[in-house]
């Protein structure tokens, strides 16, 4: 991990909180692993504060189990769980899409602008940066419904996803996929097309899971 900078112990905090989560989503730091505050702290070049703090908002969302005097272990996710996360992301976000179509699109200059981001991070090849800044491209989308609570859900059932086998190749092909849907996203929402963002969604939700559920069957 590189080391972070930032003004504030609260902005550190965020920083490792977007860090770690990216590296479990994505699948680099495998169920099981042990995240000690002390070393992390070493690692990022910060003190244990914000790192204590970051881990433990981690493990209230599900994705790390706090150990007594023995770090954060990363949570297991069964099969199950992930058939279920898939059916409730596609519920949600189809639902948010198809409003803030139509609702009309307010302002599409921010999104532009993290889809933008999100095709960089896929063409120098950062899987973490790709997990963090698509999290926040779809944070963006469904937050201009104007409905927090949907919002919150939505991000939830995306953070508690386990995108394993994002960087094989199958994975950097279907990246690139998304990369140009991101873009078709926001031309429909703008459109108002309600029936075509509502399958996008879907399609850009579902095609992942053959390839989350085959890379999460090989760690069983």
């Amino acid at each position: 991990m590189e080391l972070l900078q930032g003004d504030g112990a609260g902005n550190l905090r965020e920083q490792v909180v977007e860090r770690v989560r990216s590296e479990i989503v994505s699948g680099r730091t495998p169920p099981g692993s042990v995240y000690s505050v002390p070393g992390l702290a070493t690692e990022l070049g910060v003190s244990t504060t914000p790192v204590r703090e970051a881990l433990l908002e981690l493990a209230r969302s599900g994705l790390l189990v706090a150990m007594r005097n023995r770090g954060f272990r990363v949570e297991r996710l069964s099969l199950e769980a992930l058939e279920n996360l898939f059916t409730m992301r596609e519920l949600l976000e189809r639902f948010a899409l198809e409003t803030l179509a139509r609702q009309g699109l307010k302002d599409r200059n921010p999104l532009v602008k993290l889809a933008d981001d999100v095709a960089h991070a896929v063409e120098a090849g950062d899987v973490p940066a790709y997990v963090a800044i698509d999290r926040a491209f779809h944070a963006a989308m469904v937050g201009q419904v104007g409905n927090p609570l949907l919002t919150k859900m939505v991000l939830q059932l995306r953070d508690d996803m386990r995108l394993y086998g994002i960087d094989s190749a199958e994975g950097l092909k279907q990246q690139k996929v998304a990369v140009q849907e991101h873009y078709q996203m926001i031309e429909l929402a703008a459109k108002g097309d309600v029936q075509q963002i509502g399958d996008l969604i879907s399609l850009h939700i579902l095609t992942w899971k053959p390839l989350f559920k085959a890379a999460l069957e090989r760690l069983a």
